[in-house]
């Protein structure tokens, strides 16, 4: 309601590269908000001289939220008090602000709050994407996959994924080479028929045969009546063979027999038994490697991989971060009844300069643990209990200035990446650095692919 603080606003913000319309009534930031999209709205509480309760401002926030549910709102006032920040939280607000206000308090919040709706909105024209693919049924798991590195993996789906194709998809612990198999048989002609999965590594020796080609009664002690194997139960549909580099040598010839041909015996029985499976494998060692060492039949690897689709390191897919944490988030507070709306700027920093040894199963479980700590609405890095390991960098401090300058460092390069949507060049010029020079720090933290 002030013209001064207004123009003060606008000139801060326009020297800061924002396009800023101000608006002098709540009627004329409705009137605005219907006119066109805007990225994030700033509002004061208070507008009628001697008025000091807020209300004006949250009517405003509420009429805001209506005509634009994914526009980021900053509220900010004078009259400042925890009762009245929590009835903004909770209609809405992405933060508060008390006047008078710091400048780079303010343009840090401004900055974290339009970061988080690109994260959103990525997300969500993520999973539009998903629907599509999928046939737009609606079916099979989400895949978060807004990075550069992970745009492979989108490509290989959308290609292989229809097709009867024995896919090997292999990667690091924790990458997700699970969820990829179930988008493998949801995008398939297979999708209405079974998905079955088997962890070969958790089966001894004895146990293969019986769980996955099935035995009959009888076939040994305990075999008290017939049971199917995993090709029978997955027969019409598909097979996932989890942590496929543990079959042993003697069980590997039995496993090419039946991907060969289609047939099998169940233990105990000699009569032949044909199965119509797609099979998926997954693993997270050197297979060719394996199979130079004699530890791994190269035949067998020749039948599983028609085709291979490499899962890259939650590390070189920085830009999956932001999403696939607030993913989870949803997910967690759904599931612990808890209501956490976000992260704090500095949790979000901590979680984009960690590097994530154990990949997208340690930031789920990271964001897990950070909800049932989280005392308000909004995850500290407290919650979060990153432990330094694997060459992680870790905030150590509620505020970035406090991070290691090589954390720092790492933070701005790669959010100067997402900036200029991966282009080095561009990139290069904004920080300042030769294209040799930023190379080097790309080398240096793990940000190539």
């Amino acid at each position: 309601d002030q013209r001064d603080v207004r123009e003060a606003l606008r000139l801060l913000l326009k020297g800061e590269g924002f396009e800023v319309q101000a608006a002098a009534s709540p009627a004329e930031a409705a009137d605005l908000v219907k006119s066109r999209p805007f990225d994030a709205a700033l509002v004061d509480l208070n507008y009628t001289r001697d008025t000091t309760s807020g209300r004006e401002g949250l009517d405003l926030l509420a009429q805001l939220k209506r005509l634009d549910p994914a526009l980021p709102v900053v509220v900010m006032t004078a009259w400042g008090s925890v009762e009245l920040a929590v009835e903004a939280m909770r209609r809405g607000a992405g933060d508060f602000l008390e006047k008078p206000w710091d400048n780079a308090r303010l343009l840090s919040v401004l900055r974290t709050q339009l970061d988080l709706a690109r994260a959103i909105r990525r997300s969500e024209r993520l999973e539009e994407e998903n629907r599509a693919l999928r046939g737009g049924d609606g079916g099979g798991p989400e895949l978060i996959a807004a990075s550069r590195a992970m745009r492979p993996v989108v490509e290989l789906i959308e290609r292989v994924g229809p097709s009867d194709a024995n896919v090997l998809i292999t990667g690091e612990n924790g990458t997700g080479k699970s969820l990829i198999a179930k988008r493998l048989h949801a995008v398939s002609a297979r999708a209405g028929r079974p998905l079955v999965t088997v962890n070969t590594g958790g089966l001894s020796d004895t146990l293969f045969e019986s769980e996955v080609f099935g035995h009959v009664r009888g076939a040994f002690t305990g075999a008290i009546k017939r049971k199917l194997g995993r090709f029978e139960l997955a027969d019409g549909g598909t097979l996932f063979l989890d942590e496929i580099a543990n079959v042993t040598p003697s069980q590997q010839a039995k496993l090419l027999r039946v991907l060969e041909t289609g047939e099998l015996e169940r233990v105990g029985s000699s009569r032949t038994v044909r199965v119509d499976v797609r099979v998926l494998s997954a693993t997270n060692a050197d297979l060719p490697r394996e199979v130079a060492e004699g530890r791994f039949r190269q035949d067998l690897l020749f039948r599983l991989k028609t085709v291979e689709i490499p899962i890259p390191p939650l590390r070189e897919r920085g830009e999956d971060v932001a999403p696939l944490a607030a993913a989870f988030l949803a997910r967690h507070a759904r599931h612990y009844r808890k209501p956490v709306a976000g992260f704090g700027e500095a949790a979000m920093a901590a979680l984009t300069a960690y590097s994530w040894p154990g990949n997208v199963r340690e930031l789920d479980h990271a964001v897990e643990r950070a909800v049932l700590m989280a005392r308000g609405d909004r995850i500290e890095p407290a919650d979060l209990g990153i432990a330094p390991g694997g060459g992680a960098a870790v905030a150590r401090s509620d505020r970035l200035e406090d991070l290691p300058l090589e954390d720092v460092e790492r933070l701005l390069i790669r959010k100067a990446l997402a900036r200029f949507d991966g282009n080095v060049t561009r990139t290069a010029d904004f920080l300042g650095l030769s294209r040799s020079a930023l190379y080097r720090r790309l080398e240096k933290y793990g940000l190539g692919g």
